[in-house]
């Protein structure tokens, strides 16, 4: 220049920047969500167990959570000031302190619930005439001194019990309380008066002063001991006859503990410490256990006594609680991890995918700057920058969204995803961009499966690859999956999998359509031919986006036939509590429906078809039966009798009591159907000749043969051969002439049925309905006689399995599993398009001069596409299919499914292929390729040929 000074070159980055704006911006996009899921996915994991663990300690019985120390009274040995300070309320106060403090971490004390006291741990005989005496058995009543019982009560009636003068092991008269169950059962009034024992003089006079209602009955505080709160009803273990007698507790004054001392009630000292579980986190979980087993008998229970006593002890179920949800959490992470590890591959070739992308668009560029002797290190060092600019900044705020989305979780774990992610894109950019021009290369030929054959190792590579993959499938195959825990290669059978498929697939689908190619080159026009040619002619790289879309799509179908899984599971256990859509049946066993309530909520709207069913547990095995096939010994190993045998299991263990069903053949067969119970043909049980109906009143033979329907547990042990059976419905003899598996409205496998009509006593039992009835009207119109009626509803059964925090946040992870997979697979789709767009754009105008129509431009490259898209579709169903093969034979959905609800089948649920969850997402792939290819020929025709086909252009 004339001034002599050096022209100022502009920064590389901001000049990138400013050049390709869309391109940094998509970039930043896609790794700004991709650090959002990986960052997010740690700590949504950390969220659910955190409140599953707390919800299960929450929701568990005061009596099993609580941690409990307890030490019998002071030994008579010590002087009777020694023993009266002991167990009064400052010495309490202090020792229940201490242990507080004393508790290690992670386990935390409920300062608001904690209770300590002096309690009676043998009952008293009540022998006042004014209480009650079911079956002439005086009831037995218990005695306690806690603090805390004007904070945890509510006054009804009367006045606080209160302790006017110090009250000693000597003193004769204290004052107590009781809660308003325990009064109004006990019929305890204010003034009453009871009396204990003493070993020496007059008795103990305790005087109720007040009745209370607790402010929370659910707490600890009421609950850890459920007597202090309700009085029970139990019967008496030293009575040869059924006699039942009333026992509870009495509340006495905080300071009345040392009047205790002089009955003969053994009073113990106990501080009932309850559980913060408000600080506790899902990692806390095996720290947790490992503390309350110290507590229980190990080091911590040396430090406990030495605070409380030598003699003291903990007790507690808070380690069974822990135990039950460190089981759960077990049989959920591998099904969870099987979905972090299909989904973390797919954003992983995908981030690959969109840095081969942006090196092919930059190949050109970076060619001529390779020959202008630009260095490897320098031009890798300018890419690394220009990368860092946009995707670190994408990764901290992808992790700051994820920190405000799951607002609970360990930070550290969503830092290094979200860091993996940055470092990845970072790196991969760079590194696979500046390999490709280790050498300077000039314009060549096209790059494809004719003139651009794999090298020699990168075809060895693929066959180690492959070797493997395929060894670890049969090492899987031949381990199986149910060894627990999480297993990284059983979480990688999705990778292993689509890698073996991806491989073998890019290399044979280009031999077929060459073949195809022939043919059509014979036929007139040229579409079918280029189509097919073009398509043949896969790029080297063809690999990588494939096995992107058989990753997304395998782990899609495996997180879709999850979640359809759990729904069949919760649907087939509410099928089997209920037996149909609604059922009524009486509050007892033996209790029968009357006819005008059968006929009146068979008329009610929205019930399609009603089934009576007469249903009596516990019929006694035939002798002739009963001990056949009970095992490989033939000994009868089942003895249970009543109704165990139609709520029980039950194999072909060879159970002597066994359920009969007596149905209507005809209403129960179309039940069966509509509902999709096992069936059989109705004139199985048709009632003619010796098992035609009986007149009223009859009294059924016993040479009477009726066919009977059995399960195969029970026609295992009959046989064909006939048997006589007494039942409450009549004697008579059976014939096994046919089995199902199940039984509408039972669990047991140990059951006959028979046609109602054919028995003495027909009345049914139960009534199932299929339809919609209105709940309302139907409970009404069960309760319309008066009698009380049992009414379930197939849909508030299938409404108990609600979801724990654990399982509704495994269910939430797979729902964005199936969501990132699909969209994944999409994103895999439209890079791989939009790798060779400026190709077929170029190819078009070309066409275009030659004679090339909108409408054929449209078709060829939607015929172009669409043999990738099939390939990539059917891989992705024979992937997802293969992987859930792999993987049912460990997989148990009962603890997603069923875990938690009393009551429920806990038998196996196995994973099964779900076909929407096959089918779609490769439907989805097809039409995508095919959409994208037809907007990309429509936009094409906007533009001039003129344009595309620039002079000097090296297209």
């Amino acid at each position: 220049m004339s001034d002599g000074k050096r022209a100022a070159s502009a920064p590389w980055i901001r000049t990138r920047l400013r050049t390709a704006p869309g391109a940094a911006v998509a970039l930043a996009v896609l790794v700004l969500v991709t650090a959002f899921l990986a960052a997010a996915f740690p700590r949504a994991v950390d969220a659910y167990e955190t409140e599953g663990l707390r919800h299960d300690i929450r929701r568990a019985d005061a009596g099993r959570s609580t941690v409990e120390v307890a030490r019998p009274q002071p030994g008579l040995e010590l002087p009777r000031e020694q023993r009266e300070a002991a167990v009064r309320t400052p010495e309490l106060t202090r020792v229940g302190g201490a242990l507080v403090k004393a508790l290690p971490a992670p386990l935390r004390a409920d300062t608001s619930s904690v209770a300590y006291g002096v309690r009676t741990t043998k009952p008293v005989v009540a022998t006042e005439p004014w209480l009650p005496r079911p079956d002439t058995v005086p009831p037995q009543l218990s005695y306690t001194a806690q603090t805390g019982l004007k904070k945890h009560a509510r006054l009804v009636s009367g006045a606080w019990p209160t302790t006017p003068a110090e009250v000693t092991s000597a003193s004769r008269a204290v004052r107590g309380t009781v809660t308003e169950e325990t009064a109004a059962a006990l019929n305890m009034k204010v003034g009453a008066t009871l009396e204990l024992p003493t070993a020496v003089g007059d008795p103990l006079k305790v005087t109720i002063t007040g009745i209370v209602a607790p402010r929370d009955p659910r707490g600890s505080y009421w609950s850890a001991d459920p007597l202090v709160r309700t009085p029970s009803l139990i019967p008496d273990p030293t009575s040869r006859f059924p006699q039942n007698y009333w026992t509870g507790t009495v509340l006495l004054a905080e300071d009345a503990g040392p009047a205790l001392l002089s009955t003969a009630t053994e009073p113990a000292l106990f501080w009932r410490l309850p559980p913060d579980a408000s600080a506790l986190t899902g990692p806390d979980g095996a720290r947790l256990a490992s503390v309350i087993a110290s507590l229980e008998s190990g080091p911590g229970l040396l430090e406990v006594r030495a605070i409380a006593g030598d003699t003291a002890v903990l007790l507690t179920g808070l380690g069974h609680i822990v135990e039950a949800n460190a089981r759960m959490r077990d049989a959920i992470s591998p099904v969870i991890a099987v979905a972090a590890l299909g989904i973390g591959s797919v954003a992983a070739v995908v981030l690959v995918m969109t840095g081969a992308l942006i090196a092919a668009r930059r190949r050109a560029e970076l060619a001529l700057m390779r020959s202008r002797g630009g260095s490897l290190r320098g031009i890798g060092g300018r890419l690394l920058a220009e990368t860092s600019v946009t995707v670190l900044p994408a990764s901290a705020l992808g992790l700051l969204l994820a920190v405000l989305a799951v607002g609970e979780g360990r930070w550290w774990p969503a830092a290094l995803a979200a860091a993996g992610v940055g470092l990845l894109v970072c790196v991969a950019l760079p590194l696979r961009t500046t390999l490709q021009h280790i050498r300077p290369t000039l314009h060549g030929a096209r790059e494809d499966m004719v003139s651009a054959r794999p090298s020699r190792r990168r075809t060895v590579a693929e066959l180690t690859l492959l070797v493997l993959a395929v060894g670890a499938v049969a090492a899987l195959r031949r381990r199986g999956t149910s060894g627990g825990g999480t297993d990284l290669l059983v979480s990688g059978a999705p990778v292993l999998v689509a890698l073996i498929a991806a491989l073998v697939l890019v290399r044979l689908y280009p031999l077929p359509l060459r073949l195809a190619a022939r043919p059509m080159a014979r036929l007139r026009g040229a579409i079918g031919f280029l189509s097919l040619a073009r398509a043949g002619r896969s790029s080297a790289g063809g690999a990588l986006p494939l096995l992107a879309l058989l990753l997304a799509l395998a782990t899609a179908a495996f997180g879709g036939s999850v979640i359809a899984g759990i729904g069949d599971a919760r649907d087939d256990a509410a099928l089997t509590a209920v037996g149909a859509d609604a059922r009524v049946s009486g509050t007892g066993e033996r209790a029968t429906l009357p006819d005008e309530l059968v006929r009146t909520v068979s008329d009610l709207e929205g019930v399609r078809s009603a089934a009576p069913l007469r249903i009596e547990f516990g019929v006694t095995m035939p002798e002739t039966a009963a001990g056949d096939g009970g095992g490989t010994d033939g000994r009868v190993t089942d003895t249970d009798t009543g109704a165990d045998a139609g709520t029980g299991g039950g194999g072909t263990a060879g159970a002597r009591a066994i359920a009969m069903v007596g149905v209507d053949p005809a209403s129960y067969t179309r039940l069966a159907r509509t509902t999709g119970l096992p069936g059989f043909p109705s004139g199985l049980l048709k009632a003619t000749g010796p098992s035609a109906p009986l007149p009223e009143g009859a009294t059924s033979a016993p040479e009477r043969v009726l066919p009977v329907i059995a399960s195969p547990a029970v026609a295992a042990r009959l046989g064909k051969e006939q048997h006589a059976v007494d039942t409450l419905s009549g004697n008579f003899t059976i014939q096994v002439v046919g089995t199902v598996d199940r039984v509408a409205s039972l669990a047991s496998t140990n059951f006959l049925i028979v046609n109602s009509a054919s028995l003495e006593q027909r009345a049914p039992t139960t009534l199932l309905l299929t339809g919609a009835p209105d709940s309302a009207k139907l409970r009404a119109a069960a309760d319309r006689n008066g009698e009380e009626f049992v009414v379930q509803l197939r849909s508030e059964e299938r409404a108990r399995y609600v979801n724990t925090p654990m399982q509704a946040g495994a269910e939430r992870i797979y729902l964005a599993a199936v969501a990132a997979g699909a969209g994944y697979a999409l994103l895999a789709v439209l890079l791989s398009l939009l790798q060779t767009a400026p190709e077929r754009k170029t190819l078009l105008a070309r066409l275009r001069t030659m004679g090339l129509t909108t409408g054929q431009g449209r078709r060829l490259l939607a015929f172009e596409a669409t043999p990738q898209a099939l390939l990539a579709a059917g891989g992705g169903l024979f992937t997802g299919w293969a992987t859930i093969v792999l993987l049912s034979p460990g997989i148990d959905l009962v603890p997603l499914a069923l875990a938690g609800v009393a009551g429920s089948d806990t038998s196996p649920v196995t994973l099964r292929a779900d076909l929407w969850s096959l089918a779609l997402p490769a439907a989805g792939v097809v039409a995508l390729a095919a959409a994208v290819a037809g907007v990309q020929a429509w936009w094409a025709s906007r533009r001039g040929s003129i344009t595309e086909l620039r002079a000097g252009d090296s297209r």
